[in-house]
């Protein structure tokens, strides 16, 4: 009676790890995308200062009236500067997330293995004994 109780308990414990793998996956290839929309509007801003930054300098040569614009190309090159460390920031937060992924999926994998292996579910067909 005591290896009936110490055989249901592991199942019991990696039903709920199961199910617990179940419910963070789909979160965290949610969270993968935003992510990774994220890292692209980065991408799109930093073009769009870059872009801004070469306008400024090109309207200080070209202009005739000595106006200081240098102020502004410093605090959009600083601003640059943000982005891309947010950027490098979100991209080892997503690779992070890829690893976790990955390892829930290997992990999920490797249970139904064992479960199915050592009878506590069978594979496929619940009416056969």
């Amino acid at each position: 009676m005591a290896s009936s109780a110490v055989v249901a308990t592991p199942s019991g414990k990696d039903a709920v790890a199961e199910g617990l793998l179940d419910v963070l996956k789909p979160a965290i290839q949610q969270l993968d995308l935003h992510v990774h929309s994220v890292r692209e509007s980065q991408v799109e801003l930093r073009e769009h200062i870059d872009n801004l930054a070469t306008e400024l300098c090109r309207i200080n040569e070209h202009q005739k009236v000595a106006l200081d614009l240098d102020p502004y190309v410093k605090k959009l090159l600083n601003a640059r500067r943000r982005v891309v460390l947010v950027n490098n920031i979100l991209q080892n937060a997503q690779e992070r997330l890829r690893r976790l992924n990955h390892n829930v999926a290997k992990e999920t994998a490797r249970r139904k293995t064992m479960l199915e292996a050592s009878g506590a579910f069978p594979s496929r067909s619940p009416s056969k004994p």
